[in-house]
């Protein structure tokens, strides 16, 4: 009799065990992508606990690659950094999209994630927010730009300012009418683009005032007037327009380009069914509104919009229409020829005369 009571109490402490670790849900995340808000009303709705650990892209797949995806239950890497990850190192599994409440998000960024993180024939991650880059305009002085070859146009000699960095290089190849995204695969093809967008940059290099490297000195530039039209990103262009209604974010005709970070689901994840219902939570409409109220990046929440404060509201509709946000051009994984390939580019645009 005791021998089987103590197999019975053995068995209850394993089954608490179990419920106890069920009852924590583990993220990799960055700072600010869980507001304190929404994690105390997912504790309260669900029962768990949420353990926070804030950290970056590179620091992300550390840890995961250390632990070969053990020790987290979800983690919120960006798009472009998922496959070629998951190739080498099989950190991630397989995202299980029956369980995405996909009517909830944005459904032109759900197919970019799954076609950007897919890895043989699974996908790997579920869109959670994104940010753009495009054209910061004075409207008042350059009315007419509209495309990132404004950047090269004599008309704003004098007033143009971008980066030397490959946004520019891949920007501008959208706006001569081609894919540089598609040509990935094909280096001597890509580097024909962008032999061809760097003569053009060359040859407009009188009309620019300066190549940027501080996001602060290029806002303060445009506040001044000095600089009319620029590329950089859309909260600059937007804090920047709160202070000067004539000054505003651009979403190239081409399209803005973009980045995604994501949700995704380690490969020895514990609390799996947590991680799906944080997905499906933190892109409730109510939910992702307040992350975006808080933190200004635009959501992959398809009808948050209605939860926004008017402020951030006012800034996505103004810059984005529906069809501007389908015409987002989202950053594939790149490979490391190709970014050799474009650095060595950008060195001979800033070494021309």
């Amino acid at each position: 009799m005791k021998k089987l009571f103590a197999v019975t109490t053995f068995a209850l402490m394993g089954l608490a065990l179990n419920v106890q670790a069920a009852e924590s849900l583990k993220i990799l995340t960055w700072k600010g992508y869980a507001p304190q808000e929404l994690v105390e009303k997912f504790e309260k709705e669900t029962g768990m606990k949420v353990e926070l650990t804030f950290t970056n892209n590179e620091e992300m797949i550390a840890k995961l690659r250390a632990t070969r995806g053990a020790g987290f239950d979800l983690a919120q890497p960006s798009q472009d950094r998922i496959s070629s990850v998951q190739a080498e190192y099989k950190i991630y599994q397989p995202m299980d999209y029956n369980k995405i409440k996909s009517d909830q998000i944005i459904a032109s960024m759900l197919e970019a994630v799954k076609k950007n993180t897919k890895v043989g024939e699974d996908s790997y991650g579920v869109p959670f927010c994104y940010g753009t880059s495009g054209l910061i305009v004075n409207t008042k002085l350059a009315p007419e730009a509209k495309d990132y070859s404004a950047l090269l146009d004599e008309k704003y000699s004098g007033r143009i300012s971008y980066r030397l960095k490959r946004p520019t290089l891949i920007g501008l190849a959208f706006a001569s009418g081609d894919d540089p995204f598609a040509k990935y695969s094909d280096p001597t093809a890509y580097k024909a683009l962008m032999d061809s967008v760097a003569e053009k940059m060359i040859a407009a290099k009188p009309y620019v005032k300066n190549y940027w490297s501080n996001g602060d000195a290029l806002l303060e530039m445009v506040r001044s007037g000095e600089v009319s039209v620029a590329m950089g990103w859309d909260n600059g262009g937007w804090k920047l327009h709160g202070e000067n209604p004539d000054i505003d974010f651009v979403a190239p005709k081409s399209g803005a380009l973009g980045w995604i970070d994501t949700f995704a689901i380690p490969a020895k994840a514990k609390n799996v069914d947590g991680a799906y219902q944080w997905i499906n939570f933190m892109l409730r409409p109510e939910n992702a509104a307040v992350f975006s109220n808080t933190e200004k990046y635009a959501t992959a929440s398809k009808d948050a919009g209605q939860y926004l404060d008017a402020e951030v509201r006012d800034n996505i509709s103004r810059s984005f229409t529906a069809a501007d946000i389908d015409n987002i051009k989202w950053y594939p994984p790149v490979g490391a020829e190709i970014e050799q390939m474009e650095g060595k580019i950008l060195d001979m645009v800033k070494a021309a005369n």
